[in-house]
């Protein structure tokens, strides 16, 4: 069935995922009639409590204590009325202390009283738990206890902290062996593992020891890292001039660093992304500091991108992210893609309630939506957003505004295509000739308009598109050489961090991803080191 399993760690990615989790929720028919999207690649089958059929994400939560919000471990479909603590040998009363209950958001509640649910605002919204749609599996759900969410006393900011929290549970507990194993083994043929994770905090030298896990149990599975980073978000500083945002801005850099070194490059491929990203168009009305706001918007990306992977339409070509991932890294060792957005309110009759919608793998040299796109003969776009994180500091003298795509893959949804078929032959001529690989799929599809969601775009209300229930959405996955400008910006930013050894030996590191960007094409440009 060609499985994906999630792995989600921390806030910021629950938030990103909740999102994507309620989409997937969104597509579910209930009906004879079958859907467009192949639910058993995220989704297992399962028995609750009372013997009643579950449908469940493949999916693995992981945060610190007080992160779930009102989320319950044991939910409504494996809690089993009545059932108290069990006895041991001692016969006496128990104790029990517990913490503070937190309140059930109103959302939930009406989910859970079959009502209408309230409109959500960034003011309501307090955990990613308060507009969640989806039951869960209860080992999905892993709190960490060893630290609390935004505790002042202990902070997980440090990124060696993730790293020697990851080392102590797993030597504990064998994380893989008590939280992954069983969902790896239920799965038929496990395509992929799809990590959602932190990277310029203590999540990032989580995710670098667990990568390295991973690795060693599943060598030749496809590994897919969304690395969030939320070096422009003011993270609960109130002068960002003053001395201490300017630590909290190093500290978060020198955890890029470590990040770029240690989960960037044990990763299949790896997609940077910004909370939140910057610039947008007028037509984005974000909350720059609400997750739920940014979450949504990264979100909306990631599961246009990964569309193909479930969508039964393409299942004559077996369209795996593995396949995604060959088309990116044509050299072999660019494993860093760029992730690019656009989004346009639908201009044909409502895609949500067609039943079969058409997909089709289209030849990216034919012109199509979105008009204002610079598309060049190759094929090749550039989208309304960039959601990749921008250099740090100010442009150096290396800086090259050439930038040089090596491989390109295209979404376009919720519009019909009067595209062409891919021309492959046409594919193997530009990789043999060292110019752009691009491939774009294209489907009627459109991307759902949810009340758990923020309204992000202009014009998005009862008369526009939520008439319709959907948006056209066009994604653009690259690899470029802007990674070699990007990691050379992390490189000099990083002196005077950390001492001479460490700084030489994660500067050498960096070099070697960054040579992958710069070999192979002529830039322009009289680029050298310092």
């Amino acid at each position: 069935m060609h499985e994906i399993i999630t792995l989600q760690l921390g806030q910021s990615s629950n938030y990103l995922a909740t999102h994507f989790w309620n989409t997937q929720e969104s597509y579910f028919t209930y009906d004879d009639e079958a859907g467009p999207l192949n639910h058993d690649i995220h989704f297992r089958s399962g028995i609750g409590a009372d013997g009643t059929d579950t449908f469940t994400p493949r999916t693995l939560i992981y945060d610190l204590k007080g992160g779930f919000g009102s989320l319950r471990k044991i939910n409504a479909l494996y809690e089993i009325e009545g059932e108290g603590m069990p006895r041991g040998l001692w016969d006496g009363q128990p104790i029990i202390q517990r913490d503070t209950p937190i309140e059930q958001h109103p959302y939930q509640q009406s989910l859970d009283q079959g009502l209408k649910p309230p409109e959500l605002t960034t003011e309501t919204v307090r955990y990613w738990s308060d507009f969640n749609r989806v039951f869960y599996h209860p080992r999905s759900i892993i709190q960490l206890n060893e630290f609390e969410l935004n505790s002042a006393l202990m902070p997980f900011e440090k990124w060696g902290t993730g790293e020697e929290l990851f080392s102590s549970l797993d030597k504990e507990h064998d994380l893989l062996d008590r939280d992954l194993r069983p969902f790896a083994e239920e799965s038929d043929r496990l395509q992929a593992l799809q990590v959602i994770t932190g990277v310029d905090d203590a999540w990032g030298g989580f995710a670098s020891q667990y990568l390295e896990r991973l690795n060693d149990e599943f060598g030749k599975t496809s590994i897919w890292v969304w690395g969030l980073e939320e070096s422009h978000r003011s993270s609960g500083v109130s002068d960002p001039s003053s001395i201490h945002a300017d630590k909290v801005r190093q500290s978060k850099t020198l955890n890029l660093a470590r990040s770029l070194q240690g989960v960037a490059s044990q990763a299949s491929l790896y997609i940077p992304l910004a909370m939140p990203p910057r610039p947008l168009p007028s037509y984005v009305s974000l909350d720059r500091e609400s997750e739920w706001h940014t979450s949504a918007l990264l979100s909306t990306a990631l599961e246009t991108m990964t569309l193909p992977s479930r969508l039964k339409a393409f299942c004559e070509r077996q369209t795996t992210l593995t396949q995604l991932e060959g088309l990116l890294n044509v050299n072999g060792n660019q494993k860093i893609a760029c992730l690019q957005l656009s989004v346009s309110k639908p201009e044909f009759g409502d895609s949500q309630s067609s039943s079969n919608p058409t997909a089709t793998v289209c030849d990216p040299r034919q012109t199509g939506w979105p008009n204002k796109e610079d598309t060049t003969p190759a094929g090749l776009v550039t989208l309304d957003m960039d959601l990749s994180p921008r250099e740090i500091g100010r442009p150096q003298k290396w800086h090259s505004p050439k930038v040089h795509t090596f491989g390109q893959v295209d979404v376009v949804r919720g519009t019909p295509s009067n595209m062409t078929s891919v021309d492959s032959a046409h594919q193997l001529r530009q990789r043999l000739a060292g110019l752009p690989v691009v491939q774009r799929y294209c489907t009627t599809l459109g991307h759902p308009l949810l009340d758990s969601s923020p309204r992000l775009f202009c014009g998005q209300g009862p008369q526009s598109a939520h008439a319709t229930g959907f948006l056209v959405v066009h994604t653009s996955l690259s690899t470029t050489s802007s990674v070699a400008t990007r990691i050379k910006s992390v490189q000099s930013a990083i002196r005077g961090l950390v001492g001479l050894d460490e700084r030489e030996a994660l500067s050498n590191e960096l070099g070697e991803i960054r040579e992958a960007y710069e070999e192979g094409w002529d830039s322009g440009s009289d680029e050298g080191d310092d």
